[in-house]
């Protein structure tokens, strides 16, 4: 039997299947905050190296047979296994802070490599570990009713702590129209060969990386530092640095993102193609627009950078900043009990710096979930809460008409007050404004195939998908769905359980539509009293939920019939 030496005891060995009953614990825990790749990573680094197999866990191995990269994966070029090991070291701190107190079994990955190391905790006598409470065996997607990690969690629940604890000068009114957002700093390529060719090309492609992060208004992008005796600006924390070399028919192009806070490239890529004037002029604007999606856009590097930010060494308003990012880790699984504390951030940042479109755009994104989800805390009525969620976007998009997520906001808003036409107008017209910012494509997506344009719509919500895997759970119940109104319910199940969203009623509600339409009666069962336990005002007014989501008629009865299969009443 392999049994692994403990690394922090000094004790010669640790039974394997106490190693596993204690794996199993930390995955089926609700205080194991860590992605489903995460809890991937976790099962197969600890599965390998009980097995014996140790000297096989590398980053390549961890991103082929884990992450599904391909054969040709570089780990000098794409830091994705380095990330997400960081992320799973803070996610099992996190869980031996909480309900592993009295585990007597501790799984660490230590730093510089990704091999795991287990060990008896020194106060307590190794006794055989009780098996979970659900003996489910461990499996790549986690069950449904386990709580699905976040990949921001952590960032929410530090955010939230600061918003509680910053002293009252932090929300006293002033004369700031907003607060300060990261900066990135463009710096010109390298020219490793001084030519005159390459100094060309080098320019012009940084002149293209700055006009399309630029399009990203939550950053501050810089063509220059600012000089060391000049207080009035902030020195960037990020920096875009590459080069270029040329030959007689090609160019070679590497461009990385480096964290100066850390010293640390925490991304880097690498081009290639054609010299031809035409066929240049193309690939650089798509180059540019490649370095802009991975690391401007929501749940990009940035933001996923920004989860690591020391707070006390952070900019002065990283409480309002801080908001925006509590928001999207809220809006991975639209906890209830979440969404009332990002409400209330939110409307102190716009409090304190009404000029902040970013903040007044997310402000009305809850403001619509109140309304589309039945969660008004205040009383107010859905004819108010949605003319609030209305009027808050509309103030957005006065402050700011090129930011995208005021753009959002109002599309979201019109959809859901019955303008339909106007929505998909603005979400038509908005993607010419900003077609690299993967969440506004992904939200016009499916807002085209709800509305009864599945063949225009699914498509979209596939290529942010593609683009942008950071949300995936958002994009997949949206898939599953496209499935679904395409008749493949095989494929549909595939999409759904991909990745799990326990506590968003929108996926429990296509969930339970396509188990019961596929025949999975059991599946569909626990997804009805799912919601019933969780969201009974919800499943009281289905009908009223499906028709203000689905524009056509025909395709809301197809899923209050398919709700019907899956065992809950259908109101007439």
């Amino acid at each position: 039997m392999n049994k692994p030496e403990s690394s922090f005891t000094g004790e010669p060995v640790l039974p394997a299947e106490s190693c596993r009953a204690q794996l199993a614990l930390i995955l089926g825990s609700a205080d194991f905050d860590a992605t489903g790749r995460e809890h991937r990573f976790l099962n197969y680094v600890v599965e390998e190296a009980l097995s014996g197999r140790g000297d096989r866990i590398k980053a390549y191995t961890i991103a082929v047979e884990v992450f599904g990269r391909g054969q040709s994966f570089d780990p000098q070029t794409d830091p994705i296994v380095r990330i997400e090991a960081g992320h799973l070291r803070r996610a099992l701190e996190r869980y031996y802070l909480t309900s592993g107190q009295r585990d007597p079994v501790l799984i660490t990955i230590p730093k510089g490599g990704y091999v795991p190391a287990f060990a008896r905790r020194a106060e307590t006598q190794l006794a055989p570990v009780e098996a979970p409470l659900v003996t489910q065996p461990v499996t790549e997607h986690p069950p449904l009713w386990r709580t699905r990690p976040r990949l921001l969690t952590a960032v929410l629940m530090v955010l939230l702590a600061i918003v509680a604890s910053v002293s009252a000068w932090w929300w006293a009114p002033d004369t700031y129209s907003e607060p300060a957002k990261p900066r990135v700093l463009v710096e010109t390529f390298d020219n490793p060969g001084g030519t005159q060719a390459a100094g060309v090309v080098a320019s012009g492609l940084k002149e293209e990386i700055v006009e399309q992060l630029s399009k990203f208004r939550d950053l501050l992008v810089m063509e220059s530092a600012p000089k060391p005796d000049d207080a009035s600006l902030a020195p960037p924390r990020f920096v875009i640095k590459g080069s270029v070399t040329l030959s007689d028919e090609a160019f070679h192009l590497r461009v990385r993102l480096i964290n100066r806070g850390t010293g640390s490239v925490i991304w880097a890529n690498s081009y290639d193609g054609p010299l031809k004037v035409s066929a240049f002029r193309d690939a650089q604007k798509e180059i540019a627009r490649s370095v802009s999606q991975n690391l401007a856009q929501v749940y990009g590097v940035i933001f996923q950078a920004d989860e690591d930010l020391n707070v006390s060494n952070a900019p002065d308003d990283w409480a309002a900043y801080g908001c925006t990012l509590s928001f999207y880790a809220y809006r991975l699984d639209v906890d209830p009990e979440r969404r009332s504390a990002v409400r209330t951030c939110l409307e102190k940042v716009v409090d304190r710096f009404p000029g902040y479109a970013t903040a007044w755009g997310l402000l009305s994104l809850v403001y619509m979930d109140d309304y589309r989800f039945e969660f008004s805390a205040d009383g107010a009525s859905p004819a108010s809460m949605l003319e609030r969620a209305l009027a808050a976007a509309r103030q957005a998009v006065a402050l700011d008409p090129q930011n995208m997520r005021a753009r959002q906001a109002e599309m979201l808003a019109l959809y859901f007050d019955g303008q339909i036409g106007a929505a998909l107008e603005l979400g038509k017209e908005s993607l010419t404004v900003n077609p690299s910012d993967t969440e506004f494509l992904s939200e016009y997506g499916e807002r085209l195939a709800v509305s009864g344009n599945w063949k225009e719509g699914c498509p979209l919500i596939s290529e942010a998908r593609q683009l942008n895997p950071g949300a995936s759970a958002y994009y997949e119940v949206d898939l599953a769905l496209c499935s679904y109104f395409a008749a493949d319910y095989k494929q549909a199940v595939i999409w759904l359980e991909k990745t799990p969203a326990p506590t968003n009623p929108v996926y429990h509600l296509v969930a339970a539509a396509i188990y019961g339409e596929a025949g999975k009666a059991v599946e569909a069962r626990r997804e009805s009293i799912w919601l019933q336990q969780n969201y009974p005002e919800l499943v009281k007014n289905l009908r009223r939920q499906v028709s203000m989501r689905l524009a056509r008629p025909q395709d809301a009865e197809a899923i209050l019939d398919s709700l019907g299969k899956a065992g809950l009443v259908i109101p007439d």
